[in-house]
């Protein structure tokens, strides 16, 4: 088998069903690895009876083109049961659901973090079935926190201010990023920070109604879209998620890593026609202003 025939790879479209019988079967024990953080996003590598390997190196049955990831990372074998990852010597390590593992057998659903690349674990009966429905959550979710993504935020905003003009309301947003998180990444390395990053929205979901949207918008900056709601909802809100944050302990193998969010947040009236990029603006401002005030506070 030719290299470039180890893996196959998405566009950034809706794939439906009907294209599931023209996918090349490799075997019984048929599984997938999916890329869901980092370059080539929705990639795929079939696994089967041949080990595979996955590193930065030209002849890596998954290549990944990232400092983080070494030449020759890991390797993919089957044990007869079930495949599992061997790590090979890499300069970052592999883990497994945020675990350093020297190899592991893998699970339907777990997820192998090579550098900074998250990948998920697909096996079993409907592998196809099971493929084409994490390139649709890929579509609206962030593969690595599992909350909204900046594209479906950025479209739910539109929307809601498109929609203000027939049903008039206030709208109302929250803008938060962690604080001095550049440290915990230098500090700890990225697989920690991805870590943090994954606990932290898990924190902040719990804090959010089911009226409001949660999203991470970039690196470690995060948004709450109240839809409906005034500047006090928010503000409320707000505070809410701060003092999670900070009376939660956020951990990494053997580390406590201690967390502050700051917040900023605007609101558009009822019946005003701002756009909806300016509204992120001055929610961002507000944060900033959250930033210059101390940080671990609200504005």
């Amino acid at each position: 088998m030719a290299d470039h025939d180890l893996y196959e790879t998405t566009v950034e479209v809706t794939i439906t069903r009907d294209a599931s019988g023209s996918i090349r079967i490799v075997g019984p024990q048929q599984a997938y690895l999916v890329v869901i953080t980092g370059p080539k996003l929705g990639q795929r590598l079939p696994l089967g009876e041949q080990p595979v390997e996955i590193g930065r190196g030209s002849t890596s049955g998954l290549q990944l083109d990232v400092d983080s990831v070494s030449r020759r990372h890991a390797r993919v074998e089957w044990t007869g049961q079930t495949h599992k990852l061997v790590d090979l010597g890499s300069t970052n390590g592999t883990y497994v659901n945020e675990k350093r593992i020297s190899e592991c057998e893998l699970s339907d659903g777990d997820r192998p973090q090579i550098g900074k690349v998250l990948l998920k674990y697909l096996a079993g009966g409907n592998i196809e079935g099971a493929y084409y429905e994490e390139i649709q959550r890929l579509m609206r979710f962030d593969g690595l926190t599992g909350i909204n993504n900046k594209s479906h935020f950025e479209e739910t905003l539109n929307n809601a201010v498109w929609r203000s003009r027939l049903n008039p309301g206030a709208i109302s947003l929250i803008e938060f990023d962690l604080d001095h998180f550049k440290q915990v990444n230098d500090t700890h390395g990225h697989t920690a920070g991805d870590a943090v990053l994954r606990q932290v929205a898990a924190v902040v979901a719990r804090q959010v109604s089911a009226g409001q949207l949660l999203a991470r918008v970039g690196g470690e900056e995060f948004a709450v879209l109240c839809n409906g709601s005034p500047l006090s909802t928010a503000l409320e809100t707000a505070e809410r998620i701060r003092a999670a944050v900070e009376a939660s302990t956020f951990t990494f193998e053997d580390l406590t890593i201690p967390v502050t969010v700051s917040l900023g947040c605007a609101e558009r009236a009822q019946g005003s026609d701002e756009p909806a990029q300016r509204l992120y603006e001055r929610a961002d401002e507000q944060l900033y202003a959250a930033k210059s005030a101390g940080r671990n506070c609200v504005r």
